[in-house]
């Protein structure tokens, strides 16, 4: 894999993850909880192949490899960094919606008993 194919390839798989974690928000808001987590799953194994080619990419330099910097791996980097706040994030915005929820349900349970 020549190093265009590589960028283009740590785009994808960060622009993945970026998804997976905005629709396992969108799923924890709903209350499905079990299918927000399989998508942070989902999300965690594409940042894993995003940054086991950006290792690729560090290793090479490593070895002596200059690597020519281009708008393109700029790029790439942005969308992986963004998504790894974006997943650690979210995540933390996950927990604060369960725990709303759960508060939620008991001020409901003690309204209804009343």
């Amino acid at each position: 894999m020549d190093k265009e194919q590589i960028v283009f390839t740590i785009i994808l798989h960060a622009g993945n993850a970026r998804s997976y974690c905005f629709e396992a928000l969108a799923l924890a808001r709903e209350g499905k909880h079990t299918e927000a987590s399989a998508r942070l799953g989902k999300a965690t194994q594409e940042l894993k192949k995003a940054h086991s080619m950006q290792f690729d990419l560090l290793q090479a330099e490593a070895n002596g490899e200059k690597q020519e910097m281009s708008l393109l791996l700029i790029h790439a980097q942005d969308h992986l960094m963004n998504a790894s706040l974006a997943k650690d994030l979210i995540k933390e915005l996950i927990s604060m919606v369960r725990e709303k929820q759960l508060s939620s349900v008991g001020m409901n349970n003690v309204e209804q008993g009343e």
